[in-house]
């Protein structure tokens, strides 16, 4: 395991898909609200930051996250634009990320934990076709 990172769970990829409905609902809705305070903004100008309907979004925003927190999983895109998100995961024996993004219909790439985005690789098929309780067992 990394020095650095000790996540709550680890997923499967199975598992990780098994979220996604949930997962990409919350996204959906933290950008969605996210273009709603940006207009708003844009509106109240100078007085925005301290405006009770700011305040109530911004609210709801970091409950959506303690969703994502409960989870397992972290919301990475905080210019709010793509809505990613990470799992963490085992894959090859390391502690990787499994990762999506809004505007992809399935989970299908991971990347190292200090890679980023810039380093997706396709998440190996042998790590799908294995039956959901031998993943469980390799994970743990």
């Amino acid at each position: 395991m990394c020095d650095l990172f000790e996540p709550k769970r680890l997923f499967t990829p199975a598992e990780a898909r098994q979220t996604l409905p949930l997962v990409r609902q919350i996204v959906a809705d933290l950008l969605n609200i996210s273009l709603d305070i940006d207009f708003m903004k844009t509106v109240l100008g100078a007085d925005a930051k301290d405006h009770p309907q700011i305040l109530d979004r911004i609210a709801t925003m970091q409950e959506l996250f303690t969703e994502l927190e409960s989870i397992g999983c972290f919301f990475k895109d905080w210019s709010f634009k793509i809505g990613l998100v990470d799992f963490p995961a085992i894959i090859d024996d390391k502690l990787v990320f499994l990762c999506w993004r809004s505007d992809e219909s399935d989970l299908e790439f991971y990347h190292e934990i200090d890679a980023g985005f810039a380093g997706r690789k396709p998440i190996p098929q042998k790590y799908f076709d294995l039956p959901l309780d031998v993943q469980k067992i390799n994970n743990d």
